[in-house]
C-alpha cells in the first residue's frame, strides 16, 4: 500500500509521506493508528488528494491487523516472503518457455514452493494460531478474555 500512494505523490516529498505511512502502522493501538490516518488527511488532503483517498479508501482493511495477536503484526505488515516466493517461481516458470502443461506447472510451483519453505523464518506467536482459527478475539494485539457473568443471589 505504501508504494501505491508513493506513486500519487511527486518523488520530492515521498520522504515526509513514507514516514506518515509509518507513524500509522507502527502505531501501537488503532485509536492511535486512526489519529494517525486523520493527522495525515489533514497534512496532505489539499495537496495530494490522491494520496489521502488511496489511504482512506482501505483504511479498515489496513487497520485490520490489530484486531490480531501483537507477535503476528510483524509478519502482517510486509508482503516479502510472499514476494520472495512468487519471484523465484516466475523467475523459473519464465525460463521453461511454454513447455509446461497445466498439470506440470503446478507440479512445478509446488517443487519450488517446497524447496523456498526450507529457508522460512517461524512464525511469532505461532501458539496464537489455534486461537485465532478459533475465533478468539484480540484487541490492538491482546486477547479480549471474556468477563464471567456474575449472578447476584
Amino acid at each position: 500500500k505504501t508504494a501505491n500512494v508513493l506513486n500519487t505523490v511527486p518523488k520530492s516529498v515521498q520522504p515526509g509521506i513514507k514516514a506518515a505511512l509509518r507513524e500509522i502502522y507502527l502505531a501501537p493501538t488503532r485509536a492511535q493508528a486512526e489519529v494517525a490516518v486523520d493527522l495525515f488527511a489533514d497534512a496532505y488532503r489539499t495537496r495530494y488528494p490522491k494520496a489521502v483517498a488511496c489511504v482512506r479508501k482501505d483504511q479498515r482493511a489496513l487497520l485490520a491487523f490489530y484486531d490480531l495477536p501483537a507477535e503476528h503484526w510483524i509478519h502482517l505488515r510486509t508482503t516479502n516472503p510472499i514476494e520472495s516466493v512468487f519471484a523465484t517461481v516466475r523467475h523459473r516458470t519464465v525460463r521453461t518457455k511454454g513447455a509446461l502443461s497445466p498439470t506440470t506447472a503446478r507440479l512445478m510451483v509446488f517443487k519450488l514452493v517446497m524447496a523456498a519453505s526450507k529457508t522460512w523464518r517461524r512464525l511469532m506467536g505461532e501458539n496464537q494460531l489455534p486461537k485465532v482459527i478459533a475465533g478468539v478475539r484480540f484487541q490492538d494485539g491482546a486477547e479480549i478474555l471474556p468477563t464471567p457473568a456474575h449472578n447476584v443471589a
